[in-house]
């Protein structure tokens, strides 16, 4: 464990965010043109506070939402930093597009309302965040699927690569 959270911190240490501060940067949503697989691309990316992440709905045959993980919505368990805002696009349809600017170090889940059951969930690492903190579904919230929890790509692959497309 103490190994384990050493190369993290390490990993951590030498690693510098994907994009430089003031990029806008894309994420598409995508799917299958039968609707059997869906998905963000990319699925992890590692910035800098204060940018803005974009999300466009390239799938021609879904709609599409991207939802942060917080109790404020949808009574879904907290799986961003405490203080951060929590956001929810509502249905994009596609060619629709919808921004938010993460101004809090840490780590940001996400998911597609719709689609969380399929596996669509993304992760964003603002920053170099404090150790990983494991995170507890009240009795009230509605757990995450297993599909989704085995979807997020690990925070140190997103920090050593900047980038983590969908495999």
């Amino acid at each position: 464990m103490i190994e384990a959270g050493g190369g993290f911190f390490l990993a951590a240490l030498l690693a510098k965010p994907a994009f430089s501060a003031g990029t806008i940067i894309d994420v598409e949503m995508h799917g299958k043109d039968d609707g059997a697989h869906v998905w963000f691309d990319p699925v992890g990316i590692h910035v800098e506070a204060g940018q803005t992440i974009r999300w466009t709905n390239r799938d021609p045959g879904n709609s599409h939402t991207v939802t942060a993980y917080h109790p404020d919505l949808f009574d879904r368990p907290l799986r961003i930093p405490a203080d951060a805002k929590p956001w929810d696009s509502d249905y994009l349809m596609p060619g629709q597009s919808f921004s938010v600017t993460l101004a809090i170090v840490g780590v940001y889940d996400y998911y597609c309302v719709p689609h969380e059951h399929a596996g669509m969930v993304g992760r964003i690492v603002v920053g170099v965040p404090p150790a990983p903190v494991k995170t507890a579904t009240a009795a009230d919230q509605t757990p995450l699927p297993d599909i989704a929890l085995d979807a997020f790509p690990p925070v140190d692959e997103i920090i050593a690569k900047g980038i983590v497309r969908k495999a």
